[in-house]
Order: structure tokens, then sequence, then C-alpha cells
């Protein structure tokens, strides 16, 4: 014991004088617990023990055929404390010590009431208790098994020589040990660990990278088999999936859970079903991340999860609230799930929250429906989503944004854009302002607003009509949008522009601005990547004017439109030619 405690005390002081190394990492309680007594006392001890048993074992009278097996376990047990013998003492050791000893004595006592050939008056009880030391003797030699194998007995500290490597090296050697304590001993011991490792990844990202390449997931992942069933197993469930969140927060770490496959998906969809508020939020951060990928998706899914997901929306905190909307988003792209979505009566659900949940729950609700409504075989979703009363949330969501809280507007818009391909829906959504609303959305300060907009002004224009007066105001910022940086920005508006350029009134307007057609032309480059046709469209409307005619060839778009009739774009040829009436600038014959 004297010898155990000077090493540890010698490292702790090593460790803490060492320079760089801001903290000492912490020390699971059990561990100091289970120091030995004296170095090879214990040992000695379990191996006195195994001798009598195995004696004992031998000379028992009834119930055999079990005391056969225990043997047999025995006989594992002994081999594995010779692996152990020469070793130094490690706290891993010490708890398996420990515990071998309390249920060997217990071996022996059920032993002594099984030396008589008559049965004892408690048999039923008595076998039992005989099989349930035969499968404790069984986990623990399945344990010493595991601490010789998992290597973590060959990482023992060592002064540390360079600050950064020391650390490094020391989270190391902490996590291969966590690796192992998570995997053996009793569901206590286990929960200990996790409390530990969850310590160790919260202290540092660094950490996490660490510990993941040691195989702390896969352990984790075997930990949700193992404490099912048990007293504690709600804990360590919470835990193991706080942990697994914590993995997936960073990065780089993705590829260690995504590697775990079905198994973890299935782990984290029954922590779903039937552990505690923290544990579901925790599954739910986890999941959100993992159902990005389509299979993943259609797995949860199917198997239930929808149902649990929706649940946790009605009677979860605010934050699982949020989660789970995160997770119900990803699951609604897939088509294949769509149909959960009605039976379980998803869309009341996600409109209840998109009213009073919390800004990111009500975000990730809009989200969700957003998924739910695109794509053409979405009618009757598109129209559950209007009854339940998704404008007037709407409303109020936008009204948030305009009272200048933090809110995103870009589902909101991009839900208004869905519902507008119903002509009813679209006809009560201009004569409630949400027209005008969107048009102002075309001057936000950010991107992805201003690109939702300009697609919903392109919907509500083929819906509406053209002729609309609101739609005056959408041809200057629309116009000014085509300098943004994004591409996906300026295509969003050359086709907002192409819709409404039937229209003589938006012509003029769109001639007024003073890059509108320079800035179009720019675009009919064919080294920029967005469809041509939208720039064509919109140069041929107004092309019947000699000066825009002027100012797209000055702007260099007689050289653009070759390349492009060259190779064979439609509408390129035609404004070529309508570019070549009049010899404009001297360079096409009239024909």
């Amino acid at each position: 014991m004297y010898k155990w405690k000077k090493f540890c005390a010698c490292w702790e002081s090593v460790v803490g004088s060492a320079p760089g190394i801001d903290r000492p990492i912490a020390t699971l309680p059990a561990m100091d617990a289970a120091v030995p007594a004296g170095d090879g006392d214990d040992l000695r001890h379990c191996r006195l023990l195994l001798s009598s048993l195995s004696a004992a074992a031998a000379g028992a009278q009834s119930f055999r055929g079990r005391w056969t097996s225990i043997s047999s376990a025995v006989a594992r047990l002994s081999a594995s404390l010779d692996d152990l013998a020469p070793l130094p003492p490690t706290p891993l050791v010490a708890d398996l010590l420990r515990s071998l000893s309390q249920t060997l004595s217990s071996a022996l006592s059920l032993a002594a009431i099984c030396r008589s050939p008559d049965l004892p008056a408690a048999r039923l009880r008595t076998q039992s208790e005989i099989a349930a030391a035969s499968a404790a003797l069984y986990q623990l030699a399945a344990d010493a098994d595991l601490i010789l194998r998992s290597g973590a007995l060959a990482y023992l500290p060592s002064p540390p020589m360079e600050a950064g490597s020391s650390r490094r090296e020391l989270v190391r050697a902490e996590a291969r040990s966590l690796v192992t304590r998570l995997q053996i001993g009793s569901s206590e011991s286990r929960i200990a660990a996790l409390d530990y490792l969850l310590d160790l990844l919260h202290q540092d990202d660094k950490n996490v990278v660490v510990a993941a390449g040691q195989g702390v997931v896969s352990a984790l992942v075997r930990l949700f088999d193992s404490v099912t069933g048990t007293v504690s197993c709600h804990e360590a469930r919470e835990k193991a999936a706080a942990a697994i969140a914590r993995i997936l927060a960073v990065q780089s770490c993705h590829h260690f859970i995504v590697a775990e496959g079905a198994p973890l998906l299935h782990h984290l969809a029954r922590v779903l079903e039937s552990e505690g508020g923290a544990a579901k939020e925790k599954a739910c951060i986890a999941l959100e991340i993992l159902t990005q990928n389509r299979d993943n998706a259609i797995i949860i899914g199917s198997r239930g999860g929808i149902a649990a997901l929706l649940e946790i929306c009605c009677a979860g905190s605010s934050s699982a609230q949020a989660a789970a909307a995160a997770v119900l988003k990803n699951l609604a792209t897939s088509q294949e799930l769509r149909q959960n979505f009605i039976e379980e009566n998803g869309v009341p659900v996600l409109i209840s929250l998109l009213a009073s949940g919390t800004p990111l729950a009500q975000e990730n609700a809009i989200r969700c429906l957003c998924n739910l409504s695109t794509g053409g075989e979405s009618e009757s979703i598109k129209l559950s989503i209007f009854k339940e009363g998704a404008l007037e949330c709407l409303k109020n969501y936008w009204e948030a944004v305009d009272r200048g809280e933090d809110r995103n507007l870009e589902p909101g818009v991009f839900l208004l854009r869905n519902l507008a391909s119903f002509r009813y829906i679209a006809e009560i959504i201009a004569a409630t302002g949400f027209l005008l609303r969107t048009i102002t959305a075309l001057e936000s300060d950010k991107a992805g607003t201003r690109t939702e907009a300009a697609r919903a002004v392109t919907e509500l224009a083929l819906v509406l009509g053209r002729t609309r007066k609101e739609f005056e105001d959408a041809v200057p910022p629309l116009a000014r949008m085509l300098e943004a940086k994004a591409l996906e920005e300026k295509e969003a508006a050359l086709r907002a522009l192409a819709s409404l350029m039937s229209f003589p009134g938006y012509q003029r307007l769109l001639r007024k601005e003073e890059k509108g057609i320079v800035n179009i032309v720019q675009l009919l480059d064919p080294l920029v990547h967005i469809d041509k046709k939208y720039q064509i469209s919109i140069l041929l409307s107004i092309s019947h004017s000699g000066k825009c005619r002027k100012q797209m060839a000055a702007a260099g778009a007689c050289r653009f439109l070759q390349r492009l009739a060259d190779m064979e774009v439609d509408g390129a040829k035609k404004l070529l030619e309508n570019l070549g009436r009049g010899k404009i600038l001297g360079v096409f014959p009239r024909t």
C-alpha cells in the first residue's frame, strides 16, 4: 500500500509541476478506492480463494452440473491471474481483484451448503444463487481477458519530457483505460467511468479527438447493450448518449460515430422511446447529425422514431423540443417517411411548436414543414399545413424579425413559397400582406433570405399573374442582387426578373436600373455557371429598344452570344440576330 501511494504521489507531483499542463487529468474516485491493500496481497488472497473453490467445487455433492461450470470459470480465472501477476499494480486490476474476492467468498459459502448429497432446504434459491455466482465468475474471467487484451496495463504513467506531448500521452493512456473500464465491472463502476469520460471530453476538443481515436465510441456502443435491464441502465444510457453527442460536436470525429452504423442508431432510437428527458435531448443532438445521411434517417423514421420525436416536441423541455424538431427536419427530406408524418399527426404538432416554441424550435419546425411540403407529391401536406394555421404563425414569426429579434427569416420565406403553389393560398398570401413582406425581404442583409425571397417572388408571379402592382417594388432590388457574390443568389434574381419581364411596366423599371442590363450581359459569359435561359429571356424582352441593344452590345453581349449560339443554347441565335438589326456598332449587316 505504501509503495503504491508513494508512486501515485510522485507521479502527481511530476504532472503538477510540468510546464504547459493547465490542470492534471482528474482521477476517478473508484480508482483511488480500489488501490490494493498490499502489492501482492489481493492477488495472493484471490489465488488462495480460487484454489479453495476449485477443491470445494470438485467435492460438491448437490447440483454437480452447476459446480462443473464453476470449475471451468475458476480455471480460466487462475490462468488470467498468472498473466496478471508479473505486471505492476493498477486501479483496473485492483477493482477486478476486489470484485473477484467478494464473488469467490460468496461461492465458497454456497459450496459449503452443497457438500451433502441431500438437497438443501431452499433448493430453488440455492440453485439460483449458484447460477448467479457462475455467471459472475465467467464475467470476471471475461473482464480479466479484456484487461490483458486491451493494452491498458502497458500505458502506465511515465515522467513527461515535453509539456504538449506529455499531456496528449496522458490523455491517450487515460482514454485507453476508460475504454476498458466501460466494458468491465458493475453498472455502478461503468457509470463512474462514464462520469470521468464526460469530464475528460468536456475539458478540451483535443481530448475528444484523442479519446475517439482510442476506441471510446465502440466502447460506448457496447455499453448500451451491456447495461440493458439493470437498475442503473437509465443513468448509463443517458450519460452514454451525452458522450456520443459531445464527440459529434467535434467535426473531425464524425467518422468514428458514422462507422458504428445501424447498432448505434437503434440504441439512440431506444433512448428516444424509453429514457428520461435529459437522455432524449442528448440522443436528439446526436441524431441531428447522424440523420443528415438519408439511409440513417430512414432507419430512425421507420422504427418509430417519428412518433417519439413528436412526443418530445409536445412534452419535452424547450431545448429538447428544438433538438427533436431538428431531427424531424432531416427525416422530412425522405419521401418514404412523409406518410409516417401524416399517420402520426405530425403537422399539427409542428404548427403548435411554431406557435409557441423557442426561436430555435420555431426555426427547426419551419424547416421541417418546408421539407414536408417540397415536391410535386406534397399537395395534401401543403393544404394540411395551411389549414392548421401556418400563415398566422408565419406572420407572428415575421413580426418578431421586424421587431429586431434574432430570427432567421429564410425558412419562413421558403415555407411561404411552397404554400404559394396553390392559387387559393397565394391569393390569401397577397391579401394578408405577405407579398409586400416578401418583396421587402429582397433587401435583407442576409444572402439566404434574399435568395429565398427572389424564389418566392418567382412563384407568386407565376401563380398570381405578373400584372399585380406590388411587383413593381421587386424589380430594383432584384436588379441589385445581380451584383451579389453567390451564384445561387444571382440565379434566383434572374429567374424572378425573367418571370416579370413579359409585362412592359417592369421592363421600363429594369431599363432604369443603371447597371441592370450590363450585369445581365456579364452573366451570359459561358464561364459563369448559371443557366443562360433566364438572361436570354430577359434581354430578348427588352431588345426592341435601340438604347437597350446599344447597352447590350457595349457590354460584350455579341461576343458571349456568338459562343452560346455555337453551343446551340436556346434563344442565343435569336438574340444575336436582334442585336444585329440596325448595324449596331457597325458589326453586323442588316438581315
